[in-house]
Order: structure tokens, then C-alpha cells, then sequence
């Protein structure tokens, strides 16, 4: 029996790499800046939409081949936008919690 290797799971560098294959431009620390973080993300909402309303269109006018890939492609709108509402909710919570910081 021929031995098998599990490939360990590789951790992530940054939220901001999530769906794109640029780099993010870095803070004064090396780290992505917040700005660019939450630029992203929009900008992954605005494409999915996007491409949603393409699938769509070529499904209704019988153009597309494949039907099963709108529904993928409505998953990948929906996820780029749920997460884009959790991370602008992480962000609120930790600035409350760094006024709540008392000096």
C-alpha cells in the first residue's frame, strides 16, 4: 500500500487577499492599511454583482451553456456581501471597544 501525505492547510496572510490576486499596498508596518482592507471588499461586492447580472443575462437570453453557473455565481454575490457586513461589523465593534478604553 502506497503511503499518502496529508498536505497541512497553509495560513492566511491577509483578509484582503481573499478573491484577489493582487497585492494590497502596505502601512507603515508592513500590514495592509484598514482602508485598503475595506476597498477591497467593496470592490469584490461590486464584481460579483456584476457578474451575477452577466450570468443572468446570457441565461435568459439562451446564451449560456452551462445554467448551473448562475446559481454559483449568485452564492459567490451573496458571500462577498455577507462578508463585507460582518467585517464592517467586527470594525464597529472593535472601535467601540477602544472607546470604551479608559485612559
Amino acid at each position: 500500500m502506497a503511503q499518502m501525505f496529508i498536505t497541512p492547510i497553509i495560513p492566511m496572510e491577509h483578509v484582503g487577499s481573499i478573491g484577489n490576486e493582487k497585492k494590497v499596498t502596505a502601512g507603515q508596518n508592513g500590514s495592509p492599511d484598514f482602508r485598503d482592507i475595506f476597498k477591497d471588499a467593496i470592490q469584490s461586492v461590486k464584481s460579483t454583482d456584476e457578474d451575477l447580472m452577466v450570468q443572468e443575462y446570457l441565461l435568459s437570453t439562451g446564451q449560456i451553456d452551462d445554467p448551473h453557473t448562475v446559481p454559483a455565481a449568485a452564492a459567490k454575490a451573496q458571500l462577498s456581501a455577507e462578508f463585507l457586513a460582518s467585517l464592517r461589523t467586527k470594525a464597529l465593534e472593535a472601535y467601540n471597544e477602544i472607546i470604551r478604553i479608559g485612559i
